[in-house]
C-alpha cells in the first residue's frame, strides 16, 4: 500500500516537473531578449495572492498542452512584485493579470479563469484577424463551435478594409471569418456583394450602414447572443457595450416552476421583440444572486427580474408583480423612456455607501469565525490613526507666550488702532 502511495506520489511530481517546463519565468529582460514574430502567454502573479495560486495547475496545462499541438503560442509567467518593470511595461495593475503579446501588440483577457476560456482567447489571437472559411465544411465546423460569428462575404472593397480594422480591435471578443458567396448556405439571402453577416441564434442577420450605423458600433452590439446564461464575467462586458441587460434571476440548481416562467418569458420576449429592444439591451438569466447583492447592496428575491446599467453602476426594478409578457414589455418600455426610477449609479454618495457595503460584507464573516482577529483587523488601523492624530495635535505649535504684545496681531487684529506714521521736518 505504501509502495503504491510512493508511486502515485512520484508520478503527480513527475507531471507537475514536466508541466512546469512548458511554462517559462519571465524576468525584466523579457521585451529585450524576445524574438519580434513570438507570441506569448503571459500570467503576472503575486506570490501572496490566493487566486493567483489557484491559477497555477490551470497555468501548467495550458503550457503544457499548447506544446502538444505544436501550438505557435509560448507561455510565460512573471511576478509582478520582483520584475515591476515588465509589470508597468503591460500596465497591470490586479492578481493575476493575463494578457498576451503580438507583434508588440498587448491584448488584455478579462473573462473567466478556466482552461477553455483561456486557450480560446489565445488561439483567437495567435490566428489572422480574419480567418478564411475555403469550404462548405470549414463553414459547418465553424458554425458547430461558435454562437456568434461574422462572416464578410465578397471581393477586395473599402467595405472589407473597414471589417479588417474592426477585427484588430475586437478580435479580443469575438471571430471574424471571411467567405465566398458559394460558401454559404443556399438559405442565406444577400441583397448585394459585398456583406456582412453575423450567424447567431439559429439565424442570421446582415450589416446595413443606412440601418445600422458604424460598423465596429454593430459588431460590439451583436457580439452576443440574443439569449444566453451570462455570468458575471459576461455582464461585465456587456456593460463595456453602453446597452442595458435584462436578467431573470434563478436558483443555481433545481429550478422552481416561476423560475423557468420567468426565464421562458426573457427568451420569449428576446426571440419575438428583438428589432425593438435590441439597439438598447441584451437578454438572459443569471443562476444566483450574489454578484446582483453586491450591485444592489442588499438581498435579492430569487426568481426575480432586474436590469442592470454597468456602465453606470446602476439598475431598475419592476414596480409591480410581472405575471405576463405584457407586463414585462410594460417594465422595458419604462426603463427606456424613463418612468422607471433608476437605482444605484456611481456618485459619490453612493461609492462611499459602496464602500461600506463592502467592507461589512468582508469583515461579517471574520467576526462570526474569529471576533478576535476581527477586532483586531477593525482595532489596529484606528489606533494608528488615533496616535497619529494625537502626535500632529501636539505637535502643532501654540499660539501666546510670554510676549504678548507680539501675538496680539494675530489674534485680534481689529483691535489695534491705524498706524501712526511722522515725519521728521527738516530745518
Amino acid at each position: 500500500m505504501a509502495d503504491r502511495r510512493t508511486t502515485v506520489l512520484l508520478s503527480v511530481l513527475l507531471f507537475l516537473s514536466v508541466a512546469a517546463a512548458f511554462v517559462e519565468e519571465l524576468d525584466d529582460s523579457f521585451m529585450e531578449t524576445k524574438g519580434d514574430d513570438e507570441i506569448w502567454l503571459i500570467k503576472f502573479y503575486a506570490p501572496w495572492c490566493t487566486f493567483c495560486k489557484q491559477l497555477d495547475p490551470v497555468w501548467h496545462q495550458i503550457g503544457s498542452e499548447f506544446r502538444s499541438l505544436g501550438s505557435p503560442v509560448h507561455v510565460g509567467k512573471s511576478d509582478a512584485t520582483a520584475n515591476t518593470g515588465l509589470a508597468k511595461e503591460f500596465r497591470v495593475k490586479t492578481y493575476p493579470a493575463i494578457l498576451m503579446l503580438k507583434k508588440n501588440v498587448k491584448y488584455n483577457y478579462s473573462g473567466a479563469r478556466t482552461k477553455e476560456g483561456i486557450m480560446d482567447f489565445a488561439n483567437r489571437i495567435a490566428g489572422p484577424l480574419v480567418r478564411s472559411l475555403s469550404s462548405v465544411q470549414l463553414f459547418q465546423h465553424a458554425m458547430s463551435r461558435h454562437d456568434v460569428m461574422f462572416v464578410y462575404v465578397g471581393a477586395t472593397s473599402p467595405l472589407k478594409g473597414n471589417y479588417t480594422s474592426v477585427a484588430e480591435e475586437l478580435i479580443v471578443q469575438t471571430y471574424f471569418f471571411s467567405a465566398t458567396r458559394d460558401i454559404l448556405p443556399k438559405a442565406v439571402s444577400l441583397a448585394s456583394l459585398p456583406a456582412v453577416v453575423v450567424f447567431k441564434d439559429g439565424t442570421y442577420f446582415t450589416y446595413s450602414e443606412e440601418r445600422d450605423g458604424d460598423l465596429k458600433s454593430w459588431i460590439n452590439r451583436e457580439r452576443f447572443p440574443t439569449f444566453s446564461q451570462i455570468d458575471s464575467y459576461t455582464l461585465y462586458a456587456m456593460g463595456e457595450t453602453g446597452k442595458l441587460v435584462l436578467l431573470a434571476l434563478v436558483e443555481e440548481k433545481h429550478l422552481c416552476e416561476q423560475s423557468l416562467r420567468y426565464k421562458s418569458l426573457v427568451e420569449n420576449v428576446a426571440a419575438e421583440h428583438r428589432e425593438t429592444y435590441t439597439r438598447n439591451m441584451y437578454f438572459g438569466f443569471m443562476a444566483g444572486s450574489d454578484y446582483i447583492n453586491g450591485l444592489v447592496m442588499g438581498e435579492v428575491i430569487i426568481p426575480s427580474f432586474i436590469v442592470v446599467n454597468l456602465s453606470n453602476d446602476g439598475y431598475f426594478l419592476p414596480p409591480g408583480a410581472v405575471e405576463t409578457e405584457r407586463h414585462l414589455l410594460d417594465f422595458l418600455d419604462g426603463v427606456l423612456d424613463g418612468s422607471v426610477e433608476s437605482h444605484g449609479g456611481n456618485g459619490v454618495v453612493q461609492r462611499v455607501r459602496r464602500l461600506v457595503y463592502e467592507t461589512r460584507i468582508t469583515l461579517t464573516p471574520i467576526f462570526s469565525q474569529a471576533p478576535l482577529l476581527g477586532c483586531f483587523l477593525v482595532g489596529f488601523p484606528l489606533a494608528i490613526g488615533a496616535c497619529f492624530c494625537y502626535l500632529c495635535c501636539k505637535a502643532r505649535p501654540t499660539i501666546g507666550g510670554d510676549d504678548d504684545d507680539d501675538c496680539l496681531p494675530l489674534l485680534v487684529p481689529s483691535l489695534q488702532g491705524p498706524k501712526k506714521t511722522s515725519k521728521k521736518k527738516s530745518d
